[in-house]
């Protein structure tokens, strides 16, 4: 899914057929979003319409690829509330001075609702024996990952295997070597966006689907009746990458209020509840706890962005104004910038 849409021209419009409405009323909110979260905006908009602050608010939505999206904001595209893949999508919205540059303290968690961790999706029965980052590597296994071009889902997905074999990035060449591997021989299929590489694997493409915990959760459920040969399972690797994927209000809507209002709804227990029931992790300690049984696999390692920002930071002082890069920043200079090391493996077809 490129692009979905909804306009509020009046009662009824949805953003499924047969859906609940989500456009009516006297206010209107535009969501600009990446496009793997839509199935928890499904059920977040209208819980949160029937609240007292949203009853009277109507929603246009629009998802895509996380940079992609990022970049028609920051053309001006119409949005109130924009929620992407990863921080640099927003950080471009602070430089366009689209997004306020204290937006990480306008909400809880860093202002992220929701997360995930990176999952790899296999047919069912596992025909290929996919356990580990390794396995991807075996001969003939074709693999499923968006471009990290125009995708964020596809940072996570590379930040993952490289993080595992670099050691948290303190062995950098061993963790570029393991991705030069990967999308030389094995990436055959090469989507702008988390939801168009979940579409691809279903119809067939590839062996292995890198992606989104919830989105493999997604696919799992929805195939759960499909004939044999279209069923799917996922593994949880034993080293893993934490996916933190941020909201923000945008400054230049012309109703701010409710926009907050949504945002803040989103951190609810009500609302991190319904996250957790679409598959995605919430963050209240409380509800955690309470939905941990939702999300099985063995994690022996969880990799962050603060961890590798950290470590790729170091020493970048001198040219960054007397202080190291970190989080983010860090890890987008030296790995998926213009002149990032996993950019230039991607330019050359994986050859180093």
């Amino acid at each position: 899914m490129a692009l979905t849409s909804v306009t509020a021209c009046g009662a009824g419009s949805t953003d499924e057929p047969g859906g609940a409405d989500i456009s009516s009323g006297s206010r209107h909110l535009n969501l600009v979003a990446y496009a793997v979260p839509k199935p928890g905006y499904d059920v977040i908009i209208p819980a949160f319409r029937a609240t007292e602050a949203g009853h009277d608010i109507g929603f246009s939505q629009s998802y895509g690829a996380s940079g992609d999206q990022s970049r028609k904001v920051a053309r001006r595209v119409p949005a109130d509330v924009v929620n992407f893949s990863v921080e640099p999508d927003i950080t471009r919205l602070v430089k366009e001075g689209v997004v306020d540059e204290d937006w990480k303290k306008q909400a809880p968690n860093n202002s992220t609702p929701f997360g995930s961790v990176v999952a790899l999706v296999v047919r069912k029965g596992n025909p290929k024996n996919i356990r580990d980052w390794d396995d991807l590597l075996k001969p003939g296994v074709q693999v499923v990952t968006p471009n990290p071009g125009s995708s964020g889902s596809a940072k996570w997905n590379l930040l993952a295997p490289y993080a595992a074999k670099s050691n948290g990035g303190r062995d950098s060449a061993a963790g570029l070597d393991y991705v030069a591997e990967l999308v030389r021989d094995h990436v055959t299929v090469v989507p702008k966006s988390g939801r168009e590489a979940t579409t691809a694997f279903e119809q067939g493409q590839g062996d292995v689907l890198i992606s989104y915990e919830n989105e493999a959760i997604m696919l799992d459920r929805a195939n759960a009746t499909s004939p044999a040969d279209q069923q799917v399972e996922y593994v949880i690797p034993p080293q893993t990458f934490k996916i933190e994927n941020p909201v923000a209000v945008v400054n230049t809507s012309t109703d701010k209020a409710g926009a907050k209002a949504f945002v803040d709804f989103l951190f609810t227990p009500e609302a991190q509840r319904l996250w957790a029931s679409e598959g995605f992790r919430p963050v209240l300690p409380d509800i955690v706890a309470q939905t941990a049984g939702e999300f099985p696999g063995d994690i022996a390692k969880l990799w962050t962005i603060k961890e590798l920002g950290a470590v790729l930071g170091e020493g970048t002082a001198a040219k960054n104004d007397g202080k190291d890069l970190t989080g983010w920043k860090a890890v987008d200079s030296a790995l998926f910038g213009a002149k990032g090391d996993i950019t230039k493996i991607y330019n050359s077809g994986g050859r180093q």
